[in-house]
């Protein structure tokens, strides 16, 4: 029963994507290139959903988890004005091969080899110890290529505002404003790429710092 909640939900968030691609592309594209574009986008989004279709956010409403790729690549459309088919596809696939079965080489034969090399900038080494994998984030920003750099841009966007307003299970207060901290350190070295994605960053992460704030006030004056 759940499997078929999450098989409609992805579908709609899916459909309502895809109908902004094609609108947008259109007014960017030739008729071939468009073909091209569309084609490659649709099957990183089947590609994708496919993977992680056993996936959930660690939210409390537990959102599917192919959310989360199409929202990065939104925020990289939408906000960071970026019309490059390989910077959108890498967002829809960014974390298949950190968090699913997907091998580099299935990246490759099914994208080619630039999509692979974006995918790979942004995945971390899941043999290290979290901490030692967070600190290498931090070190590694700025030497990322721009793609790289605004996919990295796009998907703390993204993952700051989950924590803002819809945090994961268990999570105190505390962490989450560590998070928050950690996500601007990593952000420190990617600035200089988008200036747009780059000022969207600090209003969504102000926005984030003000109502931890404001929680960490109501739990002391209830206390």
């Amino acid at each position: 029963m759940q499997t078929d909640l999450v098989k409609r939900e992805n579908c709609n968030v899916s459909r309502i994507l895809c109908i902004d691609f094609l609108i947008m592309v259109n007014c960017h594209k030739g008729d071939n290139v468009l073909h091209n574009d569309i084609s490659l986008f649709l099957k990183a989004l089947n590609f994708s959903a496919e993977k992680h279709r056993n996936h959930r956010r660690k939210d409390e409403r537990a959102s599917p988890y192919i959310n989360h790729p199409i929202e990065v690549a939104n925020v990289l459309w939408t906000i960071g004005e970026i019309y490059d088919i390989t910077t959108i596809v890498g967002a829809l696939l960014h974390d298949t091969i950190e968090d699913t079965n997907t091998t580099p080489e299935e990246i490759r034969l099914n994208f080619g080899d630039d999509i692979l090399a974006l995918i790979l900038e942004v995945t971390d080494d899941k043999s290290l110890p979290k901490q030692e994998r967070k600190l290498k984030q931090i070190e590694k920003s700025s030497l990322l290529s721009d793609r790289a750099r605004q996919l990295k841009l796009a998907d703390k966007i993204c993952n700051i505002s989950d924590i803002a307003n819809f945090p994961p299970r268990n999570w105190s207060c505390q962490r989450r404003v560590d998070y928050l901290a950690w996500a601007d350190a990593v952000i420190a070295g990617l600035r200089g790429v988008n200036v747009k994605l780059e000022i969207y960053f600090d209003e969504v992460l102000a926005d984030a710092q003000k109502k931890l704030a404001q929680e960490k006030d109501s739990a002391v004056g209830e206390a």
